[in-house]
């Protein structure tokens, strides 16, 4: 099963995290080899990704979210030999739960929706709670 979008009882427990400060948001994408777009255009399922990278970056920025980290997926070591591939991995962070939801009700976002929409065949979105780096792995 596909997983593009979250359902209002989702997005209410994901708002509910009662923590002040920045999120993470760690994203696993898997493209479509085309896009589906409605309207018929023509695009693989990374151009239309991109698309909807450059049409959301101005609401991303104006809501002082910043990628923190980027990188493409390799080898899966522990883990499902298959039906986990992604080609895309990173994450966003947002100053806070307030930010995140200001960007998705946002009409200019809304409408680069479309290019995720028409690209993305799967996707995970997992909100973090960013911790200090460095240490030991359960520091």
């Amino acid at each position: 099963m596909a997983h593009l979008g979250f359902d209002g009882e989702s997005f209410r427990a994901f708002r509910d995290v009662a923590r002040a400060g920045p999120i993470h948001m760690l994203n696993l994408v898997k493209f479509k080899p085309q896009a589906e777009y409605d309207d018929g255009r023509k695009a693989t399922g990374a151009e239309a990704y991109a698309a909807y990278g450059r049409e959301s970056a101005p609401v991303f920025d104006r809501l002082g979210g910043r990628i923190v980290w980027r990188g493409r997926m390799e080898h899966m070591l522990i883990g499902p030999a298959t039906g986990e591939e992604w080609d895309l991995c990173f994450i966003a962070e947002y100053p806070s739960v307030e930010e995140f939801t200001a960007m998705i009700k946002d009409p200019e976002y809304r409408e680069a929706m479309v290019h995720r929409q028409a690209g993305v065949a799967d996707s995970r979105l997992i909100r973090m709670n960013p911790l200090e780096t460095g240490g030991n792995f359960a520091e």
